[in-house]
């Protein structure tokens, strides 16, 4: 099996999602309000996952088996209930991601924030203060 055989798409997700709340009777639970509130709470248990851990290396290399399968669990709830949330919202979520990513390479262009961590209004601040230096230097 290859790798892209394993992979699933937002699509999936998103009717697995549908049809397990289908089964149990939870659309009429689920709202986007309440939908919102329980992503919220998923998010604070992942964050608690890393609380007190300071900075970790990417891949966790020092965490044990038994932690990234917590760590992939509460991961997986955070997916799952953004899933299903712009699904009741009817928003694509594939879509607007992309869309996302766009919006973003304008914001934050390859030449003014490449090994920056600064916001897009601290670079198109600092990018206009370089042109007026320049500006002024050729008059």
């Amino acid at each position: 099996m290859t790798s892209a055989e394993n992979d699933v798409t937002l699509s999936e997700l998103k009717k697995k999602m549908a049809d397990f709340a289908k089964e149990r009777d939870w659309d009429q639970f689920h709202s986007p309000r309440n939908l919102l509130l329980a992503l919220v709470g998923e998010v604070g248990e992942l964050s608690e996952i890393f609380q007190w851990k300071g900075e970790v290396p990417r891949g966790l290399p020092d965490w044990e088996d038994k932690e990234k399968q917590h760590l992939g669990e509460e991961l997986s709830d955070v997916l799952l209930y953004l899933v299903r949330l712009s699904d009741i919202c009817g928003v694509d979520l594939g879509k607007a991601a992309l869309r996302k990513l766009e919006i973003n390479a304008i914001k934050y262009p390859v030449n003014l924030c490449k090994g920056s961590s600064k916001k897009h209004d601290q670079i198109i601040n600092n990018s206009s203060s370089i042109k007026d230096d320049v500006s002024h230097d050729s008059v």
